[in-house]
C-alpha cells in the first residue's frame, strides 16, 4: 500500500524504554492502519481500521487462545 508521507509510528506504553522488541502502529491516509515489528521496521503490514479494531478486541478478550484438539 503506497502512502505519500512517512507514517508516525507509535509504540505501546507496555513495551518499555530500552528495547526494540515491540509492535508499532501507525495511522495512514484514509481508513488505513499499518503494523510493524520494531525489530524489522521495513516489514509493514497494511490493514484497515475495522480489521485493526477487531484484532485489538480479540486480544483484549483473549479470543486468540489455541484450540484444544
Amino acid at each position: 500500500m503506497p502512502y505519500t508521507s512517512e507514517p508516525c509510528w507509535i509504540k505501546s506504553s507496555f513495551s518499555g524504554d530500552g528495547g526494540n522488541n515491540c509492535v508499532e502502529v501507525a495511522t495512514l491516509e484514509g481508513d488505513h492502519v499499518a503494523l510493524r515489528d520494531s525489530t524489522r521496521p521495513s516489514r509493514v503490514i497494511p490493514t484497515n481500521a475495522s480489521a485493526f479494531h477487531a484484532l485489538v478486541q480479540g486480544v483484549k478478550t483473549d479470543g486468540f487462545k489455541p484450540h484444544q484438539g
